[in-house]
C-alpha cells in the first residue's frame, strides 16, 4: 500500500508539461481530486449518499498521506479517460481493469488484485450458463454496462446473444435477478459479492474464469514513475 501511494505521488510530480506541478497543485489547494463511477461493488459504490467501497477506503488513505482531504467527481466508465484528460481528477479509481487500450490515452499503476471474467446468474442457472459457449445462445438475453471491459468482452465472446445495455452497471444485478436478463457479464470479485447478498443470485464460472486480469488505477499521461515502484 505505501510503495502503491509513494509510486502515484511520483507519478503525479512527473506528468510533464501540460500536468508540471500537479502535486504541488493538489497540495495547495489541500484536495485530491478522485474519479470513480460509484457503480460497481465492491470497489466503488454508493452507501447511502455517501460513497463507499475498496477503492473508496484506499483513496481516503492516500488523501491523508498527503496531507489533503478528498473530492470524489463521478464520472461514467464511457466517459473515465475523458474526465482525466480535461483534469477533472488527478486519479481514476474504481476497479478498473489494466488494458492496452487504457494506456494509449493514460498511464495506469501497478495492479492490486488479479481476476477474470464470469458471469451473474439467476440462483438455479449457474450450470446453464456455465460457459461462453453455453451462454453464446440466440436465446439468452446478456446484461452489461456501456463503456468498459463487460461490453467489450460481451461484443467479442457472445455475439449470438441478445444485448440489453445499462448506463449504470448497479442496475444490471437487479435485472438479472428479475429474470430481465439471463447473463450479466462481470468480474469474480463483483459476482462472489452479489451472490454473497443477494440469494436470488448466484456466480458462475468463477472457479475458472474466461480471463485474466489485473485492476489497476488511472494517472494522467506522462506519469510513468510510479509504474516502476
Amino acid at each position: 500500500m505505501k510503495k502503491l501511494i509513494l509510486g502515484l505521488s511520483l507519478g503525479l510530480m512527473t506528468v510533464g508539461v501540460a500536468h508540471a506541478d500537479r502535486l504541488d497543485d493538489i497540495q495547495k489547494e489541500g484536495v485530491l481530486r478522485v474519479g470513480t463511477t460509484g457503480d460497481y461493488r465492491p470497489f466503488s459504490y454508493h452507501d447511502g449518499e455517501a460513497l463507499s467501497g475498496y477503492d473508496i477506503d484506499v483513496a481516503k488513505y492516500m488523501a491523508d498521506q498527503l496531507g489533503v482531504k478528498v473530492e470524489f467527481v463521478e464520472t461514467t466508465w464511457k466517459g473515465l479517460l475523458d474526465g482525466l484528460a480535461e483534469d477533472k481528477y488527478d486519479i481514476a479509481m474504481g476497479g478498473i481493469t489494466r488494458k492496452m487500450q487504457r494506456q494509449l490515452n493514460a498511464e495506469q499503476t501497478q495492479g492490486y488484485m488479479t481476476f477474470g471474467k464470469c458471469f451473474l446468474v439467476a440462483k438455479g442457472n449457474a450450470d446453464k450458463f456455465d460457459t461462453i459457449e453455453e451462454a453464446n445462445q440466440a436465446s439468452t438475453k446478456v446484461g452489461y454496462n456501456i463503456g468498459g471491459t463487460n461490453e467489450l468482452f460481451a461484443k467479442e465472446h457472445l455475439t449470438s446473444a441478445k444485448f440489453t445495455t445499462f448506463e449504470n452497471n448497479l442496475d444490471v444485478p437487479e435485472a438479472v435477478a428479475e429474470g430481465k436478463v439471463d447473463v450479466m457479464v462481470t468480474e469474480t470479485p463483483e459476482a462472489l459479492y452479489y451472490q454473497s447478498i443477494d440469494k436470488r443470485l448466484e456466480a458462475s464460472g468463477c472457479a475458472d474464469p474466461f480471463t485474466k486480469s489485473q485492476f489497476g488505477y488511472l494517472i494522467p499521461k506522462g506519469s510513468s514513475a510510479c509504474l516502476t515502484q
